[in-house]
């Protein structure tokens, strides 16, 4: 069986665990429920189910029966929050905690570089304004951006994306796009996406007032919907960012970078259902 710092999601290390146990000898979930003190001899099979959670007390129970103690336990905890939290916020807390962990116990994540990129506007920014700023230093395209940032933290977002073969410098030192993607599993880019969009949003917030109607559009309106018009709407936005792509993909050279934003979302809960999750 793997390190536990080279899991990501907990139910998946407890599913091994059991398999590892299992290959040893005649382990049972009911053993293995009894050995952390579980009256449901079922219980950790739902977890790795996923059809329940483990509580921060069910977590407790868990960690003496897998033999976790220290910086191991600690991992899982974060794990666990990293894996179950409805908080974005906490999400991605605690996964920088599990590479912090990770990291000192001699394991580097894989997808540290990928998390990085997605934690700030600026890296996709950059990435599309160094190109059309040849000659340019890191103060200057940082100086370009809007809200600008500082000379280090473009540099270190210049060097970032060589690293991951996103921008690629050739012999006078300019910078172009390369064909490659992020590499990211959906598990990191879901634990940054709601920060970044975060981010994006009080930037359209903040260009409201920083632009006139020449250099911004900028529209809305309120509706009533029932779950299929959501749905229809949602389609076409889809499509819509479809032909946007395509759109852009023809562009043979540009002289600003935009960001636009697709946002539907409710004003209201669910007249007549209670406790809706928001």
């Amino acid at each position: 069986m793997k390190s536990i710092f080279e899991y990501r999601n907990y139910r998946e290390f407890i599913r091994d665990f059991y398999e590892s146990r299992k290959k040893c000898s005649a382990f049972t979930w009911r053993e293995f429920a009894k050995l952390a003190g579980f009256s449901s001899s079922g219980f950790l099979k739902l977890v790795c189910d996923g059809k329940t959670r483990l509580s921060k007390v069910a977590v407790e129970k868990v960690l003496p029966a897998m033999n976790l103690s220290g910086a191991q336990a600690e991992y899982f905890r974060q794990m666990v929050e990293f894996c179950d939290s409805t908080s974005a916020e906490n999400r991605q807390v605690a996964f920088e905690r599990m590479m912090s962990i990770a990291r000192e116990n001699r394991v580097e994540f894989l997808e540290a570089k990928s998390f990085e990129y997605f934690s700030s506007w600026a890296n996709p920014a950059l990435r599309e304004l160094a190109p059309i700023m040849p000659g340019a230093t890191p103060l200057e395209m940082g100086h370009t951006l809007v809200p600008a940032i500082s000379a280090a933290e473009a540099r270190e977002s210049l060097e970032l994306q060589e690293s991951l073969g996103l921008l690629q410098k050739d012999e006078r030192g300019n910078y172009h796009q390369t064909s490659e993607g992020i590499s990211s599993s959906h598990v990191v880019a879901s634990a940054t996406v709601v920060n970044m969009q975060k981010q994006y949003a009080h930037l359209a917030v903040d260009a409201l007032e920083r632009y006139s109607r020449e250099y911004r559009h900028v529209s809305g309106m309120t509706m009533g919907l029932d779950r299929e018009a959501y749905e229809r709407l949602a389609a076409e936005l889809d499509a819509f960012r479809k032909k946007v792509v395509e759109i852009v993909s023809n562009v043979k050279s540009y002289d600003r970078v935009y960001r636009m934003n697709l946002q539907l979302f409710p004003l209201s809960k669910q007249v007549g259902e209670k406790n809706e999750k928001e």
